[in-house]
């Protein structure tokens, strides 16, 4: 297969100047696109801030021989959303991608956290992928379409303690992605999300110390074995105009690539549906071993391609290779 290549492409990506979005903005200006790395420079609980992690990512691929501008504008301003298309236009002429990457962490127990901690995740993970979208879909609506990728999380899976703040957030814009799908395909735009496994400062053995009460020598090793740039492929294909997929959800981290699904069983049904004939049959209710894969999920122009795809009754949140 062809190399895929983004030449001609302009890619906005929001907290590019570290991890993830960093390893993202450096595979795809080596694939030939023009990239505006957005990222305010801020601490990891989203304080501060400094055009420093912006710029050295703009100097790296500069010095590459890429195209790149910085943006340092917050993802939870309009007006700082605004500058960003703005600069995108201004350098680039276009934009065809739009990867909304910034995000801030603070893992915490729930009866330890505080409301403003809900109230930041909230800003930062959601609504700042909210103006972002907004933003460019308006300016794809008018330009015949272009890809959007929103990181997503396995954090709202119940997977890990301590994560109710961010996971909730990140629930958020699970279900955002899967809403604008629904509506993408008639304008020519496809809405994914991308779920990155990876050792970044939000999961450093210090912060994964907190999480799992060990020491942050145990966590060592996973630096090394997932590293930023083994999960930004998936991103890259997302964002690629001829991946077909939209409305699909995609983790990948440590040389591994799968994917997150809604899926709904037929459950139980009833004329006269009763609390006791429910728990009579609860085992029947939530069994997913024949489940099948709710909304869009498939094709960027086709909504079901297949008739397996077709409606339930329950709802989980499930991955697959």
């Amino acid at each position: 297969m062809s190399e895929l290549r983004f030449d001609g492409k302009v890619v906005l990506i929001t907290g590019a100047g570290r991890g993830v979005g960093r390893s993202h903005a450096l595979a795809l200006a080596s694939r030939g696109a023009r990239i505006v790395v957005a990222d305010r420079g801020v601490a990891l609980d989203g304080t501060g801030g400094s055009d420093g992690p912006a710029g050295e990512v703009v100097n790296e691929i500069r010095a590459a021989g890429g195209e790149a501008v910085a943006s340092c504008e917050s993802v939870t301003e309009e007006k700082g959303v605004a500058a960003m298309i703005e600069t995108a236009l201004d350098s680039f002429g276009r934009l065809d991608v739009a990867i909304n990457n910034a995000g801030i962490n603070g893992p915490e127990l729930f009866e330890n956290h505080v409301f403003d901690d809900f109230r930041r995740m909230i800003d930062v993970h959601y609504f700042g992928t909210v103006l972002v979208s907004q933003a460019v879909w308006k300016h794809f609506m008018k330009n015949g379409g272009g890809r959007i990728v929103n990181t997503v999380s396995e954090g709202p899976l119940g997977i890990h303690e301590m994560m109710t703040a961010y996971g909730g957030a990140k629930g958020g814009v699970i279900g955002l992605t899967l809403a604008l799908a629904a509506e993408a395909p008639k304008y020519g735009i496809a809405v994914n999300g991308f779920s990155p496994r990876v050792a970044t400062r939000m999961s450093s053995p210090e912060v994964m110390s907190h999480v799992y009460g060990r020491p942050p020598e145990s966590f060592a090793r996973l630096g090394q074995i997932f590293p930023p740039e083994l999960c930004s492929p998936a991103a890259v294909y997302l964002a690629h105009e001829s991946c077909p997929l939209n409305g699909v959800l995609l983790a990948c981290g440590g040389g591994q690539v799968l994917r997150t699904a809604v899926m709904q069983n037929q459950g139980h049904t009833s004329e006269n549906l009763t609390p006791e004939e429910i728990a009579a049959n609860v085992d029947k209710v939530i069994d997913m071993s024949a489940a099948v894969n709710v909304g869009v999920g498939v094709g960027k122009h086709e909504a079901q391609p297949n008739a397996k795809l077709a409606g339930g009754n329950q709802t989980t949140l499930q991955s697959a290779h």
